[in-house]
This record gives structure tokens, C-alpha cells and sequence, in this order.
């Protein structure tokens, strides 16, 4: 007996997101080991903690893939990217990566609705607002970087920038969740 709930189509464009997820990692990491090498450790520590949080993404997809009766497929990863020249280039590579993998997210749930898969689109809407909460993180560390100089920054703010990386919680206020006694 068939007990498979998703379509082929579905879990097609699922296990390509158990791939997204394993290669977000590998980029995390990436630039991680060249923010420690740059003298960036709490960047580093940032980008380390963000390349688990990816890895759990990924756990998440795939055990969503099972308990539909479906089986996932692990396929070989990308090597990462070139390292970035600099911070502010770090950061606005990541922030395309996250835009991009919105994008994917966007097109899960947009396939789920398109076949009436309610379980599934149901699941993606944790993605969606995981996706809203990194965008929104990774657009206000890019203003603060830009805003200590961007490229030109002094050492000094580089070296408050970093500090301050390290000690960064992982989630952003969304906006959503403002009020007007707690904008």
C-alpha cells in the first residue's frame, strides 16, 4: 500500500530544499572559517551558530518528507562560493542567499496551495516567517556596517562591529509583532 501524501511534483521541490538547506550551511561555514581567519571571531561565531541553524532547516524539511511517506534524497552539495573581500561584502552575499532561498520557500508553499496540499503549505508558513525574521536581520547588520563606514570603516568600528557580532541575539523583531508600546 501507497501511503505517500505528498505529490512527485511536491517532493521534488521539497528534497531540492533538504539540498538549499545543506548548501546554506556549507556557505555559513564558509565564511565563518574566513571571518576567523580575517581576525573577525565574534562574525565568525556568528557565522558558525547561522551554519547549525541551516543544518536544523534542513532536518526539518527532511523529516517533513517522511512523515508524509515520502523518501528523502541526499544529493552532493556545492562547494561555497569565493570568500568575500571584505565585511560589508560577507554580509551582502548573504543577505542575496537568504532572498534567494526566500524565493524557493515562496515557491514550496505556492505549489502546496496550487494542489490544495494543506499540510504542506501549512508547514512552509514556519519557513516564511523564518525567511521574513533572517532578511530582516541581515538588512539591519548591513545598515550598521554601512552606517560605521561600510568598506572604509575605521578599524575601531570594525572591532565593535565584530564584538558586538559575537554577542548578537540570532532572531530580528519583525514588524508584525510591534506595538505602540513596544515599536
Amino acid at each position: 500500500m501507497d501511503t505517500t501524501r505528498i505529490s512527485k511534483k511536491l517532493n521534488e521541490i521539497l528534497n531540492d530544499q533538504v539540498t538549499k538547506e545543506a548548501n546554506a550551511a556549507q556557505i555559513y561555514l564558509s565564511y565563518g572559517a574566513w571571518a576567523e581567519t580575517k581576525g573577525y571571531a565574534g562574525t565568525a561565531d556568528f557565522q558558525f551558530r547561522h551554519a547549525d541553524e541551516e543544518r536544523n532547516h534542513m532536518m526539518k524539511v527532511l523529516k517533513y518528507i517522511l512523515a508524509r511517506g515520502s523518501k528523502p534524497k541526499i544529493t552532493a552539495l556545492a562547494a561555497p562560493p569565493k570568500d568575500p573581500k571584505n565585511l560589508e561584502e560577507c554580509f551582502e552575499k548573504i543577505f542575496k542567499h537568504e532572498v534567494d532561498n526566500t524565493t524557493a520557500i515562496y515557491n514550496i508553499a505556492t505549489a502546496a496551495l496550487e494542489e490544495k496540499d494543506y499540510a504542506t503549505w501549512n508547514f512552509t508558513q514556519w519557513f516564511v516567517r523564518e525567511q521574513i525574521e533572517e532578511e530582516t536581520m541581515v538588512m539591519a547588520l548591513l545598515d550598521r556596517l554601512r552606517i560605521a563606514g561600510g568598506t572604509n570603516a575605521s578599524h575601531e568600528a570594525l572591532q565593535y562591529f565584530d564584538a558586538k557580532m559575537g554577542q548578537k541575539n540570532d532572531e530580528a523583531v519583525l514588524s508584525r509583532e510591534a506595538t505602540t508600546e513596544n515599536p
